[in-house]
């Protein structure tokens, strides 16, 4: 089955973990700190597959969690860091953040590989935490967490010209006609529900990627019958051939039929009537009225405008060599990169994780807190004054250490000390 669309959770790697740990040998008594960074959490990273042109297997897998990365060891071992997962899509893969809607990535042109979320830092162990004054820190910082996130996938064809028209006007006939591509044809609405890709070859080497964009109807713009899931696939087409019923077959106004298309277009994104369009009158084989020709009438309302239009016979071919030939030429002074949508989205990588510390009990009555991120509270808060003392009290209580005193069994009046400080416990 072919799917254009999925909604899939990811998750990067948390990092290790750093370890306490001292030095003990045999002659050396006093071993300083040896604990060992935590290893690195892996990447999500998303890598086109040539190979691949539909986003099926995200139906039956909707969640990618990288590994986390190994915790760090004794005598300075660092933990190993953790694997990336590696996400293959099609190419043409958008990958948009779910909840905004924001593009994070476009998997197309020359971009093949994308780190879309980081795996955390390792934790660093307690031999970075040594200092004159602090020789047995018994305490290391925990690894950063990695980040999840629920993205939209989205399939948008990467071809430089897109058949549009309604249903049943023989887009899929003329693709087959003109290029490699063999569509299920037959004589019913809607015979199209997937979008075929074609290479033409206009010989000596040049050619050009052509795709039947499945039949349009008149509010397709506001998702009326499959019309966004359809629409979305002429967004990286540079010229629009229009294929219309010039014999009216159905009864339909091809005039009016081209107007519907382009206000749908108009409708979806108004940029896309900026784009090049040519008009392919088709069926005229079927035309047996010499006055008052459809074509000629069409001629005359689109031409003024710009819009060429070729009168051919996607069955028997008539007219299809000037059509190609002129939609090649235009092709030839355009871009010839594919349509890349620009990045919207970043992920934010905060300081999830805080310095480190540690709540011990001395002795019956006596408590210490310790550590980074101690010192560096009390470097920035003056004690002396009422609001940095409060600063102080909400401090103790955010960060969990009153919690952690309250475990470790601490009553009224006992002593807790942070290096030069000491104060009395009260609850």
């Amino acid at each position: 089955m072919f799917a254009d669309s999925a909604r899939v959770f990811i998750k990067s790697g948390n990092g290790g973990n750093g370890h306490v740990s001292f030095r003990r040998e045999l002659y050396v008594p006093n071993g300083g700190p040896d604990g060992g960074d935590g290893g690195r959490g892996g990447d999500i990273i998303f890598v086109v597959d040539e190979g691949m042109n539909t986003l099926t297997n995200f139906r039956h897998v909707r969640k990618y969690v990288a590994k986390n990365g190994q915790k760090g060891g004794k005598r300075r071992c660092h933990g190993a860091d953790a694997d990336d997962l590696i996400v293959k899509v099609p190419p043409g893969t958008v990958i948009k953040d779910d909840e905004t809607g924001k593009v994070i990535a476009d998997m197309s042109g020359d971009n093949k590989r994308e780190i879309i979320l980081k795996g955390g830092r390792g934790g660093q162990g307690n031999m970075h935490y040594a200092t004159a004054t602090m020789q047995v820190p018994k305490y290391a910082q925990p690894g950063k967490p990695g980040r999840e996130l629920w993205v939209r996938l989205e399939l948008k064809v990467i071809a430089d010209v897109g058949l549009v028209g309604f249903p049943n006007v023989g887009k899929s006939t003329l693709l087959s006609h003109v290029s490699n591509a063999r569509p299920k044809i037959a004589n019913y609405h809607f015979t199209t529900l997937n979008p075929e890709l074609g290479v033409v070859d206009m010989g000596e080497g040049n050619s050009f990627v052509i795709a039947d964009i499945p039949g349009l109807i008149e509010g397709a713009s506001q998702g009326i019958g499959l019309g966004h899931a359809f629409l979305k696939h002429i967004e990286r087409t540079k010229v629009f051939i229009h294929v219309v019923d010039a014999a009216s077959v159905e009864g339909r106004d091809p005039i009016e039929d081209i107007r519907t298309i382009n206000q749908e277009l108009e409708a979806y994104d108004p940029k896309l009537l900026e784009r090049p369009q040519v008009i392919a009158a088709n069926k005229i084989d079927a035309i047996y009225e010499e006055e008052d020709s459809p074509v000629d009438r069409m001629k005359e309302v689109f031409e003024p405008q710009g819009i060429p239009v070729f009168p051919i016979s996607a069955v028997s071919g008539k007219g299809l060599k000037e059509l190609l030939s002129h939609v090649y030429g235009v092709l030839q002074n355009l871009d010839p990169e594919p349509v890349v949508f620009e990045k919207e989205f970043e992920v934010d990588y905060p300081d999830d994780v805080t310095l480190p510390f540690t709540v011990t009990k001395v002795k019956e009555g006596l408590f210490t807190v310790e550590g980074p991120r101690i010192e560096k509270m009390l470097g920035y808060t003056n004690l002396d004054s009422e609001k940095g003392f409060a600063f102080f009290q909400k401090f103790l209580k955010d960060t969990g250490i009153l919690k952690e005193l309250e475990e470790l069994g601490i009553q009224d009046g006992d002593t807790v000390q942070l290096y030069e400080l000491e104060f009395d416990y009260y609850k």
